[in-house]
């Protein structure tokens, strides 16, 4: 009879816990062509953001990737990944251009229903020398979104305004401006969000090798247990 009992929990158990969903939004680092939401987005990685990559990195099967591994050991499924290959937080981009079209803080609105928020931006930020600016918690305007710290400030806002019962960690690259990095501890202390302060990432071509694939989720994972 007890024996019985415990057969039917666990069914019950089984039946009724569901696998958390996680939803990314991401630049480079994070694409894999014909795995980004929605399907237009550039993809550094067997991409279609201009060229081929394949000579400079050994990242060559989705399931390499930082994001693949992580779901395939913690149980996670991907609920979306609205990833841009480089795309900058804020509405500056590259040769101080109008990436309004894909930053990050127009990307933000379109995450699904995740359990699980990932946020890894600001390495093209320091990579185009965006504006820099000044650190604001209200009262944005549309001129202020092209510096970095408003434009991280009011993503931070944005997100815990929107998804209340989400988790929401922030991934920072190693390697970047010193005004990109500590922007975004601050920020993310300042708003009670999870930071991750990546080191040891090994690149090829600027960006994460299978190595350093495997150094992100691994330090994703100490964060998560």
């Amino acid at each position: 009879m007890k024996k019985a009992f415990f057969l039917l929990l666990i069914m019950f158990v089984g039946v009724h816990v569901h696998a958390q969903k996680i939803s990314i939004l991401g630049d480079s680092y994070s694409t894999y062509g014909g795995y980004v939401s929605p399907d237009w987005n550039l993809a550094w990685y067997n991409g279609n953001d201009g060229g081929d990559k394949s000579a400079h990195n050994d990242v060559n099967d989705v399931e390499q990737t930082w994001w693949r591994l992580l779901c395939k050991e913690m149980g996670y499924k991907i609920e979306k990944n609205n990833s841009f290959s480089g795309s900058t937080v804020c509405y500056t981009g590259y040769g101080k251009n109008d990436y309004s079209d894909r930053a990050f803080i127009t990307r933000m609105c379109n995450l699904g229903n995740p359990d699980i928020i990932f946020v890894f931006g600001g390495t093209n930020d320091a990579w185009a020398k965006s504006p820099v600016g000044n650190y604001l918690h209200e009262g944005w305007t549309r001129k202020d979104l092209y510096s970095f710290r408003p434009a991280f400030c009011y993503m931070m806002w944005y997100l815990k305004q929107n998804y209340p019962n989400v988790r929401i960690i922030n991934i920072c690259n190693s390697e970047l401006s010193d005004e990109v990095t500590e922007t975004e501890a601050k920020v993310c202390e300042y708003y009670g969000i999870t930071n991750v302060q990546l080191k040891d990432v090994e690149k090829q071509w600027g960006h994460p090798s299978q190595k350093g694939m495997r150094a992100i989720c691994d330090q994703l994972k100490a964060v998560l247990k």
